[in-house]
């Protein structure tokens, strides 16, 4: 069994931090856990398009709390070498995109790639060919695989809270 949380961001074409998480997420968690019989340490993030570039921020900067993320069309920014640094644990990462995804092509998820796996984290890459950001007509199968590939990770201790202050420049 497993329970799906689906939340939005308060603006619909991006989400933000600090508006969106991470304590905005933590009490989505927090709630699921109050009404299920959930494993802490089996809290998973998915995301897709701005969905996916939060998945891979809130894993980076939360790697103690969430087991593993995965992300369907989605790439760090170029300059993510920071946030990349501030993962405490090498969360395991999974990245699904198209190879004719018009708004994140091959070369920025690649690079994404490159920065994680340069980092020591564990990265998957599938590249779907003629797939492009349109993840819905595919979302069957992409969501088998998420699955396959989220359900073998657990964290080894109980999950951890990172406190950030977060100050706008």
């Amino acid at each position: 069994r497993f329970v799906i949380a689906a939340p939005d961001s308060r603006d619909s074409r991006a989400w933000q931090i600090p508006v969106d998480a991470p304590a905005f997420l933590f009490d989505v968690v927090t709630e699921v856990e109050r009404t299920y019989p959930i494993d802490p340490r089996r809290v998973y993030l998915f995301g897709h398009s701005a969905g996916a570039i939060m998945t891979l921020q809130m894993s980076l900067l939360e790697s103690q709390f969430f087991a593993a993320g995965a992300v369907h069309a989605g790439a760090l920014p170029s300059d993510a070498g920071e946030m990349i640094q501030m993962a405490k644990r090498k969360i395991p990462l999974a990245i699904w995109v198209g190879t004719k995804d018009e708004f994140f092509p091959l070369p920025a998820v690649r690079a994404t790639r490159d920065a994680l796996t340069a980092a020591g984290l564990p990265i998957q890459l599938t590249e779907i060919p003629n797939h492009t950001h349109w993840y819905y007509g595919s979302a069957k199968d992409i969501n088998k695989q998420v699955w396959t590939f989220l359900r073998q990770h657990k964290l080894d201790a109980d999950p951890h809270v990172e406190q950030y202050d977060f100050v706008k420049r």
